[in-house]
C-alpha cells in the first residue's frame, strides 16, 4: 500500500499533510537519492502558477541540495514542458508542482525521469521508502558538496521553439482566429506565443495568474466563458488547456465542445489513412465513449484500452508501439513528439489535420454519434470498498443486466481528489440519468448517515 503517491503523483490541500513543507523536504532528498550515481544529480524543477507553488519549491530545493544534488528552476511551464525540458537537457529527473485541474488550494508533485517519462510504480515506492524510513542522516554530504540551485531563464524559449517544430514547415495559421483560454495556469506565456508565431489571430482569455485563479470558472474543465468568446468574436475555434497544460478541450466555431475522443478520432483516421497510424492501433481507457470505440473499429483501427489516467495510456503505448492514445478528459499523447499528454502540442496536430484535410472545427463532431454519457463526481468522506455502501454494488449490478449491450456502467474513485466518479452510457439518456440519479443518491445518504 502507497502512502504518498496516486495515480499522478502525491496530490492534495496545500498546507495539509501531505502537501506540507516537511513532505516536499523529504521528498526533495529522498529523489536526490534514488537518482543519485557517480556525478552530481541533477533535477529540473517547473510549476504552475498556484499561490503555494513557492512554497512547496523552496522545500524541495532545499532537500534536493541538501543531498548533494543541483536543482534547475524553470518557473511556471506546462507539465509536458517539464517533460521536453528533462530529457532535452539530460537531467537525471523532473519535478513538477501542480494540481493539474484542481482549484488553487490544492497543489501536487509528479515526478520525470531522465528520459521523460512518469515514474513507474517501483521507482515511486523506492521514494517512499527512503521518506518514511528517515534515515537520511547517513547520506548526507560534506559541506563542501553540498547543490546549488540555478534558474533557467530561457525555458519558456526553448519549449516554444520545440512546440513550433512540431507543425509543419509548410502550413501556417494565418487566416485563422483563435481564442485561447490558459486557465490562469501553465500555458499563459507559452500557449500565445506558439499561436502568434504560427500566424493565428488570437484572443486570449485566462492569462492572468494571480496565484488563486488557476482553473477557476475557466480552462478545460469549465468551456462556458470559452463558449461565448467564441460565438461573440466569430472566431473559428476556442482552444482551453488545464492548469498545467497537459490536457485540451476544443470548442468549434458553433460554442459546441469537442473532447479528447473526438479529437483523437479525428488524427487516428488521418494517420491511418496516410499509413503512419504505427502498429495500426489507438490506445484508449474505459472512459471512451462506445461511439468512438465503434467509429475506430469500423476504420480498420485496433482498439486497446488501459487503465484510467494518462500514465496508464502511455504504459500501453510503450508495451506495444503505439503512437497515438488519450482520454476524452483532453490528455492526449502524440508519442513522436512527447512523453506525456500536452495539450498545445495537441492542438497544433488537430489543427495540421484541419488544415491539410480543410476541415472547420464543426465537422470533427461529424465523425460519430457518441452514446449519451452520464458523469457524477459524488464527493466521499472516505474511500471505503464499494461493498461497504450499503445497497450500492447490488444496484450496479442490476442496472448492468437491464443495460445489456447497450450500455454500461464504470465505478471508481478518483486517484487524485475525494469523489466516487459514477460513469453510465448507454441509448437512453433518460434511463441511464435516472440510474446516475439513483446511484449518487445511495452513495450520498450514506455517508450523510455516518
Amino acid at each position: 500500500m502507497r502512502k504518498l503517491f496516486g495515480t499522478d503523483g502525491i496530490r492534495g490541500r496545500a498546507n495539509v499533510y501531505p502537501m506540507v513543507t516537511e513532505i516536499a523536504l523529504a521528498l526533495g532528498k529522498a529523489i536526490s537519492l534514488v537518482f543519485r550515481d557517480n556525478s552530481k544529480q541533477k533535477i529540473l524543477i517547473g510549476k504552475d502558477t498556484r499561490l503555494s507553488g513557492y512554497m512547496i519549491e523552496s522545500a524541495l530545493v532545499s532537500g534536493i541540495c541538501s543531498m548533494g544534488g543541483d536543482a534547475y528552476l524553470v518557473g511556471p511551464l506546462p507539465t509536458p514542458g517539464i517533460a521536453f525540458l528533462t530529457s532535452n537537457m539530460r537531467v537525471d529527473a523532473g519535478v513538477v508542482i501542480s494540481a493539474s485541474h484542481n482549484p488553487y488550494e490544492d497543489n501536487g508533485i509528479k515526478i520525470f525521469s531522465s528520459n521523460g517519462y512518469k515514474l513507474p510504480d517501483k521507482k515511486e515506492e523506492e521514494i517512499e521508502d527512503f521518506i518514511f524510513q528517515n534515515n537520511f542522516d547517513e547520506y548526507l554530504p560534506e559541506s563542501d558538496e553540498i547543490g546549488r540551485a540555478y534558474r533557467i531563464d530561457d525555458a519558456v524559449g526553448r519549449y516554444v521553439v520545440y512546440l513550433k517544430t512540431t507543425f509543419p514547415k509548410d502550413l501556417d495559421l494565418k487566416g485563422l482566429k483563435i481564442v485561447l483560454d490558459c486557465a490562469n495556469g501553465a500555458t499563459y506565456k507559452v500557449a500565445p506565443e506558439v499561436f502568434y508565431e504560427l500566424g493565428a489571430d488570437i484572443i486570449t482569455i485566462g492569462t492572468n495568474p494571480d496565484g488563486k485563479n488557476i482553473n477557476k470558472d475557466c480552462g478545460s474543465t469549465n468551456t462556458r466563458k470559452l463558449r461565448a468568446t467564441v460565438i461573440s468574436k466569430e472566431a473559428d475555434l476556442g482552444i482551453a488547456f488545464d492548469g498545467d497544460g497537459d490536457r485540451v478541450i476544443v470548442v468549434d466555431e458553433n460554442g459546441e465542445e469537442i473532447d479528447g475522443d473526438f479529437i483523437i478520432g479525428l488524427c487516428a483516421k488521418f494517420l491511418k489513412d496516410n499509413n503512419q497510424l504505427k502498429n495500426n492501433g489507438v490506445v484508449i481507457t474505459p472512459m471512451s465513449n462506445l461511439g468512438f470505440e465503434k467509429f475506430l473499429t469500423k476504420n480498420n483501427i485496433k482498439v486497446i484500452k488501459s487503465g484510467i489516467g494518462d500514465r496508464y495510456v502511455v504504459e500501453e503505448m510503450l508495451k506495444g508501439d503505439y503512437i497515438l492514445g488519450g482520454e476524452p478528459s483532453g490528455h492526449i499523447i502524440f508519442r513522436e513528439y512527447n512523453t506525456t499528454g500536452d495539450g498545445i502540442l495537441t492542438a497544433l496536430q488537430l489543427l495540421k489535420v484541419m488544415l491539410i484535410c480543410n476541415k472547420k472545427a464543426s465537422d470533427i463532431k461529424k465523425l460519430f454519434i457518441k452514446y449519451p454519457q452520464i458523469l457524477k463526481n459524488v464527493p466521499v468522506k472516505d474511500k471505503i470498498p464499494l461493498k461497504n455502501i450499503t445497497n450500492f454494488e447490488q444496484k450496479v449490478k442490476e442496472f448492468e443486466k437491464e443495460l445489456g449491450d447497450k450500455g454500461r456502467i464504470l465505478v471508481r474513485y478518483s486517484g487524485t481528489e475525494k469523489k466516487l466518479r459514477i460513469m453510465l452510457e448507454g441509448e437512453d439518456n433518460s434511463l441511464i440519468k435516472s440510474m446516475g440519479d439513483e446511484l449518487e443518491a445511495i452513495v450520498v445518504n450514506y455517508f450523510q448517515d455516518k
